[in-house]
């Protein structure tokens, strides 16, 4: 039985939390105990988490407490891990040692993981204690966190809407107090999307920064990990256990992220890489959020002018391309591929179909737009948008199925090509920075007339992960439920 006196706890920042528990103010097991009652009082209507490991979990905070007990008899507290503690969770792309990894696949058998994957082990080896998996679409490839394996992932702000993708799952948990924060992935807008659908922050940090993050099969370099966190603060945290020591700064991102950055020359473009194959059109809120998010910046010190950004028009086909790569391998059974979503299935097969020579002419032009999008981008310290062009959308409207009970329906009503081209229209500023290799943060700045979170994107230099998360501390945006 928890202790009612901890229902605080959920309200910490990371930052809080992770200070009671070096100090001893708090065990691991009754916070990791506080937690899973959490979970398991608001998981059903969210459907954040697919699996909760709660026995593990509580297993795990023991020997946590073990630990500080046995290091603070000693005098050696100072040799906590960072993370000492902490409880998190990880999507279900990551394999957990001893949990199945759905990968969100009915197609896939899901057996349980022989070992811990390397975003898993690093943030174990610091400390932290996994509740479970969370929510995520079908091999990770939506903007959306619905799939045949479990109920979707839900907005906590409006449970009608959907709280984005791929890191879905993990978002709806950070925004609604299941989990203090948590690690996502991002090879198209993963960490972003639903950052800026849920009101939270952010973080995508650029190419090679956290090695942990990198997946197997990405020929194109576009996935990296990083944190969703309820203030900069706290993905300064996480990042301090994510970055190898030597490779951040000066006594970590934490120690540095209430300092106020020189002031910086902001380049503000709505322009997209996708206009040309799928032209948008950006919904007041974003623009609104865009305004809020400028006059922050410029009340901080900072100038904001447009800028004008040129796209070469090859880039959708040659993106989708190295994208979808993956699917096309993944090892499926013949008798069932029938249970793969009709996206996937769709983008599978053309995958299959496509030569070698193909995606290879489509990873080099990646390679010649970053260097040309980077040189452009690089009048400027940093580039400004909206996070996302449209509100955050009702369950069921990417695929077209309506659908906004528990389980979907066994047939989807959706066109693979309508649902992809809706998520273009809904993130077009996404993916170009993965492409690009560049850090990135989504930063929520408004709420909309119906209560919704709005964001805007940053997109910074190489390296300058510090300064953007510096950036989202200065804007001090609260979006607490």
């Amino acid at each position: 039985m928890v202790d009612p006196s901890l229902h605080h706890l959920s309200r910490l920042t990371a930052v809080e939390l992770r200070d009671a528990l070096a100090s001893g103010e708090l065990s691991a097991r009754e916070t990791t105990a506080h937690f899973l009652s959490v979970i398991e009082a608001g998981n059903k209507q969210l459907g954040a988490f697919v699996t909760i490991t709660a026995e593990q979990a509580l297993q795990d905070a023991a020997a946590a407490d073990g630990l500080h007990a046995k290091l603070n008899r000693e005098g050696r507290l100072d040799e906590l891990p960072v993370l000492h503690g902490m409880p998190t969770a990880f999507k279900d792309l990551t394999d957990v040692a001893g949990v199945p990894t759905t990968h969100g696949s009915a197609a896939l058998e899901h057996k349980a993981a022989q070992e811990d994957g390397a975003l898993a082990a690093t943030l174990k080896a610091h400390g932290v204690i996994s509740l479970g998996k969370t929510q995520v679409p079908e091999f990770g490839l939506t903007a959306y966190s619905e799939n045949r394996v479990a109920p979707p992932s839900r907005n906590p702000y409006s449970l009608g809407r959907s709280s984005g993708g791929s890191s879905g799952g993990s978002a709806a948990a950070v925004a609604a107090g299941l989990v203090p924060f948590a690690p996502g992935t991002d090879g198209g807008g993963s960490i972003r999307i639903p950052a800026g659908a849920c009101g939270l922050v952010g973080l995508k940090p650029g190419r090679g920064v956290v090695p942990s993050g990198a997946g197997a099969g990405d020929a194109a370099k576009l996935v990296v990990a990083g944190p969703l966190s309820r203030t900069a603060a706290d993905a300064a945290l996480l990042m301090d256990a994510l970055v190898p020591r030597n490779e951040a700064p000066d006594g970590g991102y934490l120690t540095h992220v209430g300092r106020a950055p020189e002031p910086l020359r902001i380049g503000l473009s709505l322009d997209s890489p996708w206009a040309g194959a799928y032209p948008f059109q950006i919904e007041e809120e974003a623009l609104d959020a865009l305004t809020l998010g400028t006059n922050l910046l410029e009340k901080a010190g900072h100038s904001v002018t447009e800028a004008g950004i040129r796209y070469d028009n090859r880039y959708p086909e040659a993106f989708t391309t190295a994208w979808t790569a993956g699917v096309g391998s993944a090892r499926i059974a013949p008798q069932r591929e029938a249970l793969l979503t009709p996206l996937t299935r769709t983008f599978r097969r053309r995958a299959q179909q496509r030569s070698a020579l193909k995606v290879n002419e489509a990873l080099h032009f990646l390679r010649q737009f970053e260097h040309d999008t980077v040189t452009q981008y690089s009048a400027w310290d940093v580039i400004l948008m909206p996070t996302l062009a449209q509100t955050p959308r009702p369950i069921g409207w990417f695929t077209g199925g309506g659908h906004s009970g528990e389980q979907w329906p066994s047939e989807w009503a959706g066109d693979a090509d309508e649902d992809y081209k809706r998520q273009c229209e809904y993130a077009p500023w996404s993916s170009m920075v993965n492409v690009c290799g560049l850090p990135a943060i989504s930063i929520p700045v408004h709420t909309t007339a119906a209560g919704l979170p709005m964001g805007i994107q940053l997109i910074g230099r190489a390296g300058s992960e510090l300064q953007l998360l510096q950036l989202a501390a200065a804007l001090d945006v609260s979006f607490d439920r």
